[in-house]
């Protein structure tokens, strides 16, 4: 199955921390955090991939053009330097297709843009790059088969920190809870599209207004409830979290690095999914 992702936006929240680096090409590690998204679909066999590029686009393919596999995989230097012989590769197999999809476009457009790179296709998914998780992907395309909806996507607890106030008329605050602890879910993204999602977008719409309204009111949309691990990168707070989670050993997203019994590898003493929790959005 194809893979769309969505590269373009601004990534205003992580302004902070570059003004020259978009949004998906900020580090975890030593790689971008689309190289993540990537890797993780790869890890399970999806590695044509069509990146919908807007802002930062010459960045994007930059890295890639001048891709180093030594940076990720052990290798072998002889001859004076003259030699190399990787012990694995990365992106080898990858197919990836660089689409302008525009500066300004929201998603909708900018997967409506992409349309014509997906001829042929019944199913595909989507995403963002900026969220990472650690679900099992043949259980969520499980899921959207057994549904048979035209579309579905995960169904996650929000990872932010803030508060609901209940107030009585007088402004007395009856009760404050965290929105963590909640019955509230989101969309988490990780979508599985049938190729009808392209008759319910039209111009100028965008993908969870309109469309996916369309679609709620056909009874089309299947969410996935997700309760393992997903955490997003909003901002320079989230990246130094996920940077500490990297460092310790405790990337539950790597799923490529799982042992044979299916378990990442982790450190005692350091519990990743409670520390995703420990975030604090900031409004743009």
């Amino acid at each position: 199955m194809k893979v769309v992702l969505f590269c373009g936006g601004l990534g205003m929240r992580l302004r902070e921390h570059s003004e020259t680096i978009p949004k998906p090409m900020v580090n975890i590690g030593y790689r971008p955090i689309l190289w993540n998204v990537m890797k993780y679909y790869a890890h399970y066999g999806h590695k044509d991939f069509i990146l919908c590029l807007g802002h930062g686009a010459d960045v994007i393919k930059n890295y890639f053009l001048n891709y180093s596999e030594c940076t990720s995989n052990d290798f072998v230097l002889s001859g004076g330097g003259k030699n190399l012989e990787l012990a694995s590769s990365d992106i080898q197999d990858w197919r990836i297709t660089f689409a302008d999809t525009g500066l300004n476009s929201n998603i909708a457009q900018r997967l409506k843009a992409v349309e014509k790179y997906l001829n042929g296709e019944e199913l595909f998914m989507a995403n963002y790059t900026d969220g990472l998780t650690d679900l099992s992907l043949p259980t969520h395309i499980d899921h959207f088969h057994r549904h048979n909806r035209l579309a579905t996507f995960l169904w996650v607890k929000p990872n932010v920190s803030f508060h609901f106030i209940s107030a009585n008329s007088d402004g007395v605050v009856r009760e404050i809870s965290d929105v963590r602890r909640s019955q509230v879910r989101i969309n988490g993204g990780y979508f599985v599209f049938k190729k009808q999602i392209f008759e319910y977008i039209r111009d100028g719409e965008e993908l969870l207004n309109e469309p996916f309204q369309r679609l709620v009111d056909e009874q089309q949309v299947v969410a996935h409830k997700y309760d393992g691990f997903w955490t997003a990168m909003d901002t320079f707070k989230d990246k130094q979290l996920l940077d500490d989670m990297y460092a310790r050993g405790r990337a539950p997203w790597e799923v490529w690095k799982r042992d044979a019994n299916g378990k990442p590898p982790m450190a005692s003493g350091f519990d990743a999914p409670l520390l995703a929790l420990e975030r604090t959005r900031t409004p743009d």
